[in-house]
């Protein structure tokens, strides 16, 4: 089957790519161009015409790219026309009447680079990554990844292990023979070399998880406090209703900021105090859970009344910054014991001292984000394999201990099949649609 899709961008645009990848990709050419294949990765000028009409749709750039060298594996082509809707659909409607074609589904172009080897299981994902970062340490995680050190690192320890399983079935087979104390002593060191690296790998603060995915600071506080004022603020839109009446607030509502080229998601929440109100005691449920998720807490409190409960006092922890809004009614000094918290004194009304509260949310996420090339980790699947892999590992030296070889050798290649589903070493099947239906239509 060959498969097409646009590639570039949908709406009217200056040029829009057609890509097409497959067996029929040479037929479809000439029955477009009506004419020869150009030369291979050279952009050739061609007219683009009506199959069987051979009425001109558009005139534009073909590349042409035999297989196996292209993105796919397979015969590859990129049609360059003007973006226009029109043009576009006119090109569709001729390439969809070739028989065996068809318009590629999410990801596909790039689960073909995988399946036929071009890349490997992480690269595919980076490219999803760098397709959809919105912040530049967010490009920068995924072209690292895309450079292929993470592959690198997780196939380095799987060939380890798998030389580790090589001795034990050695074993196995030849239960009467005892390993010579060097390769004993081979297995030891190079079973511990692959514990700590893994464990040194999971100890990362999810930060590869954080920059993909956003670091998350919820607004907390009790009601009227000016939490969605906050927001809105900051966001520079209007995010949420501000009213003043209390509980106005009660579901999450998010946004999505870049500051300073970090990531960050930003949750207005209910106000916590109490209530009969059976949905805001709901909303006021969430707010909690969203407290312990977040990665930065501002707890937001009236200056004139900042009055703390238990809850409020709980909330105030190292991950969390006291927000004293409506300091311009202040009309005397606040608290002494307020002044010890970590804590900024501000009027969002007059626009007071926001920079001060923006740069103490700066070096938070500075702290959090540093950047290292140890960084492996950027997705909770990576995770769970190299968890899971540990725990095999961990199992293989109990039952090592005991001289049970053949159980042990079951976890030593349980092991090795999880580092290997990271990378794609395996039969990953079950997860290949999961990964690729993230993509856009034409990657």
């Amino acid at each position: 089957m060959t498969i097409f899709a646009l590639s570039t961008g949908p709406g009217t645009s200056g040029i829009a790519v057609v890509r097409i990848s497959g067996p029929d990709t040479e037929k479809i050419i000439k029955l477009l161009t009506l004419k020869n294949l150009p030369k291979p990765r050279k952009a050739t000028l061609r007219k683009f015409n009506k199959i069987n009409t051979s009425e001109l749709i558009d005139e534009g750039i073909l590349l042409w790219f035999p297989g196996p060298e292209s993105y796919t594996g397979e015969d590859m082509a990129e049609i360059h026309v003007h973006g226009s809707k029109a043009v576009i659909e006119s090109l569709h409607s001729s390439i969809i009447n070739i028989e065996n074609c068809r318009l590629a589904e999410p990801g596909e172009f790039t689960k073909l680079a995988f399946l036929n080897g071009k890349i490997n299981l992480l690269k595919a994902e980076s490219i999803a990554d760098l397709i959809s970062s919105e912040t530049e340490i967010q490009r920068q995680q995924a072209i690292k990844i895309m450079n292929g050190k993470s592959a690198d690192q997780f196939n380095f320890l799987r060939e380890k292990l798998l030389k580790i399983l090589s001795h034990v079935e050695a074993k196995i087979d030849f239960p009467d023979e005892d390993l010579p104390n060097n390769i004993l002593d081979e297995i030891k060191n190079s079973l511990d070399e692959v514990i700590n690296n893994i464990k040194k790998i999971l100890n990362d603060q999810k930060v590869g998880e954080r920059i993909r995915e956003g670091f998350k600071i919820a607004i907390l506080g009790p009601t009227n406090a000016g939490k969605s004022s906050l927001i809105n603020h900051l966001s520079n839109r209007d995010v949420a209703i501000v009213s003043e009446i209390a509980g106005t607030t009660r579901d999450v509502i998010e946004t999505h900021l870049n500051i300073d080229g970090y990531p960050v998601i930003i949750s207005d929440t209910a106000g916590i105090r109490d209530s009969k109100d059976e949905i805001e005691k709901k909303g006021i449920k969430l707010t909690l859970d969203r407290a312990e998720e977040a990665d930065l807490k501002l707890v937001v409190v009236d200056a004139k009344s900042p009055h703390f409960t238990d809850v409020l006092k709980g909330l105030l922890d190292e991950n969390a910054i006291l927000v004293i809004n409506k300091s311009d009614l202040l009309e005397k000094d606040i608290n002494p014991e307020i002044k010890k918290t970590n804590h900024v004194l501000i009027s969002i009304k007059e626009n007071k001292n926001i920079e001060e509260l923006i740069l103490k949310i700066k070096n938070n996420l500075k702290n959090k984000f540093f950047t290292s090339d140890d960084i492996l980790i950027t997705r909770e699947r990576h995770r769970q394999h190299l968890q899971q892999c540990l725990d095999h590992l961990k199992n293989f030296n109990q039952k090592k201990e005991i001289e049970d070889f053949d159980k042990a050798a079951e976890d030593l290649r349980l092991a090795t099949r999880h580092l290997g589903m990271i990378v794609g070493k395996v039969d990953v099947e079950e997860i290949l649609g999961s990964i690729f239906n993230d993509f856009c239509i034409g990657k």
